[in-house]
């Protein structure tokens, strides 16, 4: 199986499903990620100052998390942090149908819709968008994500709020997550952050007992066809 992540900024990937890209890669599937935006010049009030160090941290760090992961490759695009609703939604779309061509993905994960977020729920509707189901399309399925700080902090305002009724064992692979998400060095938190470890690691066990194992990642099915 080819599967392909969806995440507007760098370590979405790993907040939203990082156990389940390390459990299928162990499986011996072939996992990409494709990252929509830069993730930091949003903390600083003139972007152009002081961010330019810090994406490419950022950069370096999801080659290190895609290592650890077991990811065959990120292809990184680079919009403005938080200001993904400065650039027309037309050309998202097309850029990340250029990424579904060439990958030819059967499952794609992405953001939740309704996410506090605006990058987020834009990086959805895009997604959707690209992998529409016209004839011949690969893609079989659609998936959306939580990410801690985002997903929650929504309060279930926005759209529909999340529903997860696709639950993944990640027990084998948790702490692979926690290590990616430290490699993240600039975008941990200490607890009780939603993006700690600690919050983490008890978010996949909550969800765990939900689905009757030790830990787990939860998901919305968008669509599938089988």
């Amino acid at each position: 199986m080819r599967a392909l992540i969806v995440a507007a900024h760098p370590d979405d990937e790993v907040l939203g499903c990082g156990g389940t890209i390390a459990k299928m890669a162990k499986e011996g599937h072939e996992v990409y990620v494709a990252i929509l935006g830069e993730g930091a010049t949003a903390r600083h009030s003139d972007p152009s100052q002081g961010s330019g160090a810090a994406v490419r941290r950022l950069q370096e760090c999801s080659r290190a998390v895609a290592d650890l992961l077991g990811i065959r490759e990120v292809i990184v695009h680079n919009l403005p942090d938080n200001r993904f609703d400065t650039a027309p939604l037309l050309d998202i779309v097309r850029w990340l149908e250029g990424v579904l061509d060439r990958i030819r993905p059967e499952v794609v994960y992405t953001h939740h819709g309704g996410d506090l977020n605006i990058d987020h729920a834009l990086t959805f509707r895009a997604t959707l968008t690209a992998a529409r189901p016209l004839p011949g399309t690969p893609v079989k399925a659609i998936y959306a994500y939580e990410v801690p700080s985002s997903t929650d902090w929504a309060f279930q305002s926005f759209s529909t709020p999340f529903r997860p009724n696709v639950f993944v064992d990640i027990a084998d692979t948790l702490e692979i997550k926690l290590e990616a998400m430290a490699a993240y060095d600039s975008e941990t938190r200490p607890f009780p952050h939603p993006r700690s470890a600690e919050a983490l690691s008890a978010s996949a066990r909550r969800w765990g007992s939900a689905a009757g194992v030790a830990a787990a990642e939860a998901f919305e099915l968008v669509r599938a066809l089988r």
